[in-house]
């Protein structure tokens, strides 16, 4: 049986659930473009690891409330999007209160389970974002070896995976771990942000270095475009790194 969809609204916020208090998805109503939940934010943290028109394509694992989905519609023109939902009643939602584009040109939604979508082959994402949980916020399938290396065959060289890993029981150590073995070691982990998400980056190939001051000089330049502010985010980075590059 498959758990109600609950919308509820707060202080100017809208909220997805499915069917418990777990948080799916949050939309500011005077905002719908900006990414009201932490996580969220970092998980565009890979925008300041790299220039130009990047991304040109672009995989999103879980639709939720589809606030990365929106962002990267407006700030990222010439990026395509593809969006992997396994429940259509989802998308629905998406678009009736959350505003999700409908622009199939540039949106391709997909109905299908996220691991076999990905186990099936296909074209190569420069950017694959994953960010899929149950009622109960349990990632199953989503956080496994076997997923993150099949992610790992769809990304370009140069490709970025990133993961949303929502601490439980066992805290998100336990999926860094799977994502450092899936990308031999080439894993960034964010620091957790209030609301117990750790958000985990993994490169394909060629993997990343960028100097403190490219990171700095990104981040406002990043403010400046979207109002995005990851600044106090590069600081702390930075301070773990001793004012050294970020590389993974």
């Amino acid at each position: 049986m498959k758990p109600p969809i609950d919308i509820s609204e707060e202080n100017g916020v809208r909220f997805l659930h499915f069917g418990s208090h777990w948080i799916q998805g949050a939309m500011r109503l005077a905002r719908p473009w900006a990414l009201e939940l932490d996580y969220t934010q970092d998980m565009m943290f890979p925008l300041l690891l790299k220039r130009d028109t990047w991304p040109k394509r672009v995989l999103l694992i879980g639709l939720g409330a589809a606030s990365l989905t929106k962002f990267l519609y407006r700030y990222r023109p010439a990026s395509h999007l593809t969006v992997v939902e396994i429940a259509p009643e989802v998308v629905n939602v998406a678009r009736q209160f959350f505003k999700l584009p409908d622009d199939p040109d540039r949106i391709d939604i997909q109905i299908e389970d996220g691991v076999d979508y990905m186990q099936s082959g296909g074209d190569l994402f420069d950017l694959i974002l994953v960010d899929g949980f149950d009622a109960d916020a349990r990632a199953g399938d989503l956080d496994t070896v076997y997923f993150y290396a099949t992610c790992r065959a769809r990304l370009s060289n140069t490709g970025l995976l990133v993961v949303n890993l929502l601490k439980r029981s066992r805290g998100h150590r336990i999926g860094v771990t799977r994502l450092i073995e899936a990308f031999q070691g080439r894993v960034l982990a964010l620091p957790e942000t209030e609301d117990g998400n750790t958000v985990a980056i993994a490169a394909a190939g060629t993997g990343v270095r960028v100097s403190a001051e490219a990171l700095r000089e990104r981040a406002r330049e990043l403010r400046e475009e979207t109002k995005l502010n990851m600044e106090p985010l590069v600081e702390k980075l930075l301070l773990q790194s001793m004012n050294g590059p970020i590389g993974f």
